[in-house]
């Protein structure tokens, strides 16, 4: 693979439904259908095998993230607490071929953590390919590619990054992670959260059918769903394929838990009838951590920062754990300042982090959208299903509380403290909405294009979750077509907006700019589905502010 990385001295080159209640016994029973419907067809028996691929993640100058999953045993399907502790080894070489091995070990797999391992290799060479694989009972996982960050202090003149979010299982096929598997130029991928979602069969499909169904099939409660859920997601033949060739680099959202989760608790969530929220926050927690290639800075958090060189890094953001309960939406409490999305450690962490970086970007992977928005004068039959897919009222209410218009004080502080430590060039990387959007980031957006603008922001639509013309069952086009020029009236630092069309985007970064590809695809309910560009944007060194450009790197 050619390298992206041209690094010089020093381096080696190379909701949508509201609240259902649940009745109790499905908080707390798991059944083996479910269980062995998370196995892929012709799983293995008595030999142990790697049915749910290999991974790698968060690439450091001198390290990475190993993660598999073992299958000892044919019940030791996710979920089941079954199997016996197994061997595994891992082979890091610098060939395909692993000629020329530069690391190898071994661990055990147990049911205890529910047959997945995780190795962090270190003493790798910086801005280098590697490859690896893992081992166990004489049985090969498939060989991966992965890479290293660049060196902190190397002059890197290029970096590119596959950008994704918010990919319900039931509402299609996962082809952006096909289409971005196919691409030879990936540093890493970013996901932004929703890998994962929690709800029962048919409950949040595709305009109301179910493409393709999950396993389990209720709403996962239980440690034991998490995991089985989490097992379903990794059979996956797309999710397999670019998992075997770049790095990811993950937050969470809120479908990682329940819908709209906060703090102590989500709408998606009935205190008792679904046990307490305590204890399946910590499941959720538990089985992300197994299932997934995330060393967490902070235990039990998906916050941490990456380093690429001189040219960015990426602080990445939890705003699940610590945030405050959603205000109603138009009540003065949105302002309250006692009210958080980040906690106070993690904001101030982000606020030190910013002002000390020392590189030409400033990459923030934030899982809600940061830019303000209000719906404007939208007609009647445009603004419900809207507001059904942003959480507002229907009433015609122009606030979101779920994202950062939801917690005015946080966003006022962090951009404050931009302004006035002149902290250019930072990039808001956001998913969760559905609909694409390029965005300046205005210090106050009522006053905006007089007001500076402080940042700017790339939100990506969904792989493959409910968007607006999904919602409204029209075809693809159709409401973005009428919505969008309303949505930009009313929100002047809003470039651009796409209510309707899943898809996936490619992050590139120079000195000079950092420029968002958009990629859509042709059917989300087709597992051959094709990809096109649909559009780019840019924000150039300097600026703070987000400009179209004609053409895709």
């Amino acid at each position: 693979m050619t390298s992206r990385y041209r690094a010089t001295e020093g381096v080696n080159p190379p909701s949508p439904r509201r609240r259902t209640v649940v009745k109790a016994a499905a908080a707390t029973a798991v059944l083996a259908g479910p269980l062995v419907a998370a196995l892929p067809a012709g799983a293995a028996t008595e030999t142990p095998a790697f049915l749910h691929g290999v991974a790698s993640g968060d690439p450091l100058p001198d390290g990475i993230l190993l993660w598999t999953r073992v299958t000892p045993t044919a019940e030791a399907v996710p979920g089941s607490g079954l199997g016996p502790d197994t061997e595994v080894s891992w082979t890091v070489a610098r060939d395909k071929a692993f000629t020329n091995v530069v690391s190898r070990g071994s661990l055990t797999a147990s049911a205890a953590s529910d047959h997945t391992v995780k190795a962090d290799i270190r003493g790798l060479d910086p801005a280098t390919d590697y490859w690896f694989r893992f081992s166990a009972g004489g049985t090969d996982s498939p060989a991966a590619r992965t890479r290293t960050a660049p060196a902190a202090d190397a002059n890197v003149t290029g970096l590119r990054f596959g950008v994704v979010t918010c990919a319900n299982w039931e509402a299609g096929y996962f082809s952006s992670y096909r289409h971005l598997a196919a691409r030879s130029d990936l540093d890493a991928w970013l996901h932004l959260g929703d890998y994962i979602y929690e709800y029962k069969s048919g409950e949040y499909g595709t305009r109301g059918t179910v493409v393709r169904p999950h396993a389990p099939l209720n709403e996962i409660i239980t440690l034991a769903d998490y995991r089985t859920r989490h097992g379903k997601y990794k059979t996956d033949p797309d999710l397999q394929a670019l998992h075997l060739k770049a790095p990811v680099i993950a937050i969470w959202d809120d479908h990682e838990f329940a819908d709209n989760a906060w703090s102590g608790g989500a709408v998606n969530h009935t205190e008792g009838a679904e046990g307490t929220w305590t204890a399946r926050q910590a499941a959720a927690k538990q089985a992300y951590f197994e299932w997934m290639p995330v060393r967490p800075a902070i235990a039990g958090t998906t916050y941490r920062r990456l380093r690429f060189g001189k040219l960015a890094d990426l602080s990445l953001l939890d705003l699940r754990s610590f945030r405050s309960q959603q205000a109603s939406s138009g009540s003065g409490s949105v302002d309250d300042p006692d009210r958080t999305i980040t906690g106070r450690a993690q904001l101030d962490w982000l606020k030190a982090g910013l002002k000390a970086s020392d590189t030409k970007w400033r990459l923030v992977g934030n899982s809600v959208m940061i830019a303000p928005f209000v719906i404007g004068s939208l007609t009647a039959d445009l603004l419900k299903p809207l507001a059904k897919l942003l959480d507002l009222p229907q009433d015609g209410i122009g606030i979101n509380t779920d994202q950062w218009d939801g917690y005015t004080d946080d966003r006022r502080e962090l951009l404050a403290h931009l302004r006035s430590n002149a902290i250019g060039n930072t990039v808001f990387l956001t998913g969760d909405i559905h609909m694409s959007w390029a965005n300046d980031v205005p210090v106050d957006a009522g006053t905006y294009p007089l007001s500076p603008s402080a940042a700017t922001e790339f939100v990506i639509t969904s792989v493959t979750s409910d968007n607006l013309d999904d919602l409204v069952k029209v075809p693809e086009g159709t409401v973005s077509a009428l919505a969008a020029p309303l949505i930009q009236v009313a929100n002047r630092h809003v470039h651009w907006v796409d209510t309707d069309r899943h898809g996936y985007g490619v992050l590139d970064i120079t000195a000079d700019r950092a420029q968002m590809d958009y990629y859509v695809l042709s059917d989300r309910t087709s597992p051959t589905a094709t990809s096109s560009w649909e559009r780019s944007y840019r924000t150039r060194s300097g600026t703070q502010k987000v400009e179209r450009t004609y053409d895709p790197v």
